[in-house]
């Protein structure tokens, strides 16, 4: 299992550019050419999801031969004409005003939600350190530029190209993403994909649901 932190988070560097989807996809791709993988499966979760459509989008090499995609943000956040029942753009910019104000207090008072606690168990500790993970290991540009990306950015195109077998995973308590918005509709999407529904699962249910999330992701990717 190969773990990455992407440009602007956790151990990686911190360039002034690159945060968007043409770029992340391509810095995935040269990690995979540079260690030579090959029959692997992709596990994105979030916006990670969208760097792995983006991905297998463009794909050509074959290396990729599963994708699972875990409280996926995908297809499209935003409202629009064709996305009526999305998230209203000024609300979309008042969210990124209040992470100017105060980014700390923002994460910090998300955290639960994020969770779904109380309704799922997890420790104020767990809260306290993705909250401190959130602020202390990505910029406050790096978080603004891609949330303006990943909220108005429309994959439809991308989750059509996925040739790959793919396995969704989502909650139906998942405020972030909401499963109505983004889980179905990608599944519908991706041709010959395969929907997941926890319920009761939140946004992070890699924490919360972890024993049954590792039980699926195993299964799936056995040959």
């Amino acid at each position: 299992c190969i773990a990455l932190d992407r440009r602007g988070h956790g151990r990686s560097d911190q360039p002034g550019r690159g945060y968007d989807f043409d770029t992340l996809a391509t810095d995935l791709a040269r990690l995979i050419d540079q260690l030579d993988l090959r029959n692997a499966t992709l596990v994105g979760h979030s916006m990670g999801c969208a760097e792995v459509v983006r991905y297998l989008s463009r794909d050509r090499g074959g290396r990729v031969t599963r994708a699972v995609l875990v409280a996926t943000i995908t297809p499209l956040i935003v409202r629009t004409s064709d996305n009526p029942d999305g998230v209203e753009r000024v609300a979309l910019e008042r969210g990124r005003a209040a992470f100017r104000k105060d980014r700390a207090l923002q994460i910090g008072n998300g955290a639960a939600g994020f969770f779904g606690a109380p309704k799922n168990p997890v420790s104020q500790a767990t809260m306290d350190w993705w909250t401190r993970m959130m602020v202390d290991q990505c910029s406050l540009k790096t978080m603004l530029d891609l949330h303006v990306q990943f909220t108005e950015t429309d994959f439809a195109p991308d989750l059509r190209r996925v040739t790959v077998p793919t396995l969704l995973i989502h909650g139906d308590s998942d405020t972030s993403a909401r499963l109505d918005l983004t889980g179905r509709k990608s599944a519908r999407l991706v041709p010959g994909s395969e929907l997941r529904v926890y319920e009761g699962a939140a946004h992070g249910l890699p924490v919360t649901h972890a024993e049954r999330l590792n039980a699926d992701l195993l299964a799936f990717t056995q040959p």
